[in-house]
């Protein structure tokens, strides 16, 4: 995917009215759209936040094993705290062993009933072999029961942004009340990948044994020369077969999601087309640098009557090939900012769609700080407020 430099021209409307963008871009060969087979998909280049694909994003299905993304993030938050540590040991529980252990004929590191197993053992277990009992003995010891630990998982997903999912259990077992998105399950995965990329090469490893049993990382992708290097896999009955995947192609990150499918021959086929269809399908645009200035908003009462809005890193898009007249944006803030204003501020959010599908959204940050006007000044603007208002403004 290359990399090229466009023109923006942006029509800034302040107060709680949007902007249009008007985008001005040469034609390019055209892509032919994904047709897949899963009921829900979501595909995301993670370096530009741009959603590359997407089917029923939002649409609530039984994660199975997938749910242990997010014991992993509570895990990983406590040992990020200091609350455990890799070193520490936790018994296994004969609640542990009979719901996750040998006994219960699912997904198991096969730990031995009243053994201690230390924390860094546990992570491969329930990472590599997607051990449910890894899980369970996890969540006791850090919070001693599972369910309580259930309760962190679900003060989590809040804290990350996850609107439909709820967790019921920590190892994914069947459970109509647990539920997830792909929306929801790639904000996981991007959590556990930004904020602890250390711990997370645990989901590259390729086997791990314990109690004299080798077992092969479940995540089909890892071996696939694709650049995979984590997440997931799961399966229900009723959700049928699903995955999430990150893969790493020429420096830039994707993030797969897809569930529905019909086996994990096909969960894994599905997979592998939507990165490889993202990863020839796009070309990369640059629209502006990190921190420079993509509009203004209207300052009110300032010592200047604006202020530049910028991200904190490349406005960076992937389109398809062959849509560049399909592409329009919107500024969003609430204004006019009331002076002082301090430099580095989040005021807004700079909106991105291909048609009527939404690809972006990014944070906008003030570029410099404006005082408080002069007495003359801020009566002026206050004059302005009263009898006309703010006007459009096109910013070239």
């Amino acid at each position: 995917m290359s990399l090229h430099r466009p023109s923006l021209r942006f029509l800034l409307v302040p107060a709680i009215l949007m902007a249009l963008v008007a985008v001005l871009l040469p034609r390019t060969a055209f892509a032919a759209p994904y047709e897949g087979k899963a009921t829900s998909a979501l595909l995301v280049d993670v370096d530009s936040g741009t959603i590359l694909y997407s089917k029923e994003p939002d649409a609530p299905f039984q994660p199975a094993a997938m749910a242990k993304m997010m014991t992993m993030a509570v895990v990983f938050d406590a040992i990020h705290a200091g609350k455990i540590h890799l070193e520490d040991s936790f018994p296994v529980s004969e609640y542990a062993w009979r719901t996750g252990g040998a006994p219960s004929a699912s997904a198991t590191m096969f730990a031995k009933l009243n053994s201690s197993i230390a924390v860094s053992d546990l992570l491969r277990g329930a990472i590599v072999q997607a051990g449910n009992d890894a899980c369970i003995i996890l969540a006791e010891g850090i919070a001693g029961s599972e369910g309580s630990f259930v309760d962190m998982m679900n003060r989590k997903a809040k804290e990350i942004g996850l609107t439909g999912s709820q967790f019921t259990n920590v190892s994914g077992l069947p459970d109509p009340e647990q539920k997830v998105t792909a929306r929801d399950l790639y904000k996981i995965a991007d959590y556990l990948i930004r904020t602890y990329p250390g711990l997370y090469k645990i989901y590259s490893e390729p086997d791990f044994t314990w109690n004299k049993i080798y077992q092969r990382n479940r995540n089909p992708l890892l071996a696939a020369g694709l650049g995979a290097d984590g997440l997931s896999t799961g399966f229900t009955k009723e959700s049928g077969y699903g995955l999430t995947a990150s893969a790493v192609r020429d420096g830039h990150r994707m993030i797969v999601v897809v569930s529905g499918l019909a086996s994990d021959k096909e969960r894994a086929e599905e997979a592998r087309k939507l990165l490889d269809w993202g990863n020839t399908a796009f070309e990369r645009l640059r629209f502006f640098d990190r921190g420079e200035a993509v509009g203004d908003a209207r300052v009110y009462g300032g010592a200047t009557g604006s202020v530049g809005l910028a991200t904190r890193e490349p406005l960076d898009i992937l389109l398809m090939r062959g849509n560049r007249d399909r592409i329009r944006a919107r500024i969003v803030y609430t204004g006019p900012l009331l002076a002082p204003v301090q430099q580095g501020t989040e005021v807004g959010v700079v909106r991105v769609w291909v048609g009527d599908a939404q690809i972006l959204e990014k944070p906008l940050y003030t570029t410099a700080a404006v005082a408080k006007g002069s007495m003359d000044q801020r009566a002026l603007d206050a004059v302005q407020q009263l009898l006309i208002g703010w006007l459009p403004q096109w910013k070239l």
